[in-house]
């Protein structure tokens, strides 16, 4: 059984692995063995509310309970942008007219915003390769919103969620190096780690602080403009199955795109409802469920088969194991 769990210190051997299977791109996974130590202690500090609410950063371990081997990583960020700027660029239609010719133009350019702060950022999804079927990512993914529901006023009204722009078949990322490079001047992997590693102040000293239009932008950049990495292309169908929609942002970086959702229309979260555990033998006919405690400090996920019987939810012994649950507790369950 596949069981999420909250990620803590001794998990650092483990994420680094994943950090580098994640490959170029994936900021929310560097290479950096500082950094992500200092993320699952952030991560542990979360969980246990030893910190205030907007900075926490709950970080998900999806482990594999029969083997013990971690098959991937999610997190949900409390509030994004709260001690330094979240930038982003927002594709706009800057419109201009002449009298003395009676003509309109309209043109789409870039335009550094930072808009996003105080919103809850749902994010680093990653799998190992092997496991990219068979629902786990579905679960890891859901996961995320489960957490949010078991005290939903500790999130945002607005959730987010930064996909991985699109990089070449040279692993070249085609925005960067025709847009976003003209500003750092720096390599990406570079300009990459000190998004993680720093405050982010030297995006404050270099970004454009003027309009870019598109149509000076090459090609190859331009169509980058909004395009998903090949590897997020599943995760972009969950995200919109759970009713996220585009908001005209794009990383500033590699153009990937953001996705935004309201925190009550998520359709996990819709399709949801709390329910008191009995432990026994599910129906013959039961289906799979999102299963999930309802507390944060002891936060488990699984897909597992159950009955719902009015305000019941019948589960195996081995569910209840997974969850960490006995009779009576209470757990959120999800059909959606």
């Amino acid at each position: 059984m596949l069981v999420v769990r909250p990620a803590g210190p001794a998990d650092l051997p483990a994420l680094m692995e994943l950090a580098v299977l994640s490959g170029r791109g994936f900021t929310s996974l560097p290479e950096d063995r500082d950094v992500l130590a200092q993320r699952l202690q952030l991560s542990a500090d979360s969980f246990a509310g030893s910190i205030a609410p907007a900075e926490a950063w709950y970080t998900l371990m999806l482990e594999d309970a029969a083997t013990g081997r971690i098959e991937g990583v999610a997190g949900v960020r409390a509030a994004v942008g709260m001690r330094r700027p979240h930038f982003s660029f927002r594709v706009m239609t800057l419109a201009q007219y002449s009298a003395a010719i009676d003509m309109r133009f309209d043109h789409q350019a870039l335009v550094l915003v930072n808009e996003c702060g105080g919103w809850t950022e749902v994010g680093s999804l990653f799998l190992r390769p092997e496991r990219r079927s068979g629902g786990a990512g579905r679960l890891l993914a859901r996961s995320r919103y489960m957490l949010i529901g078991s005290a939903p006023l500790r999130f945002s009204d607005t959730v987010m969620a930064e996909l991985r722009g699109w990089f070449d078949e040279r692993d070249h990322s085609p925005f960067w190096d025709g847009v976003a490079s003209k500003f750092f001047r720096l390599p990406f992997e570079e300009a990459d780690r000190m998004v993680t590693s720093t405050d982010g102040q030297f995006i404050l000293d270099l970004a454009p602080r003027h309009p870019i239009y598109v149509e000076l932008i090459d090609g190859e950049a331009c169509r980058a403009i909004g395009r998903v990495h090949r590897d997020g292309e599943a995760a972009k169908r969950l995200l919109e199955r759970e009713g996220f929609e585009a908001s005209g942002l794009i990383d500033i970086f590699d153009g990937g795109p953001t996705m935004t959702c309201g925190r009550d229309n998520l359709l996990t979260l819709r399709a949801s409802r709390v329910a008191r555990v009995g432990i026994g033998t599910p129906d013959i006919d039961a289906v799979p469920h999102l299963l999930s405690t309802v507390g944060i400090d002891a936060f488990r996920a699984v897909q597992a088969h159950a009955t719902v019987h009015e305000d019941v939810a019948t589960i195996d012994a081995d569910t209840a194991r997974a969850l960490g649950v006995g009779d009576n507790d209470r757990i959120r369950i999800s059909n959606g």
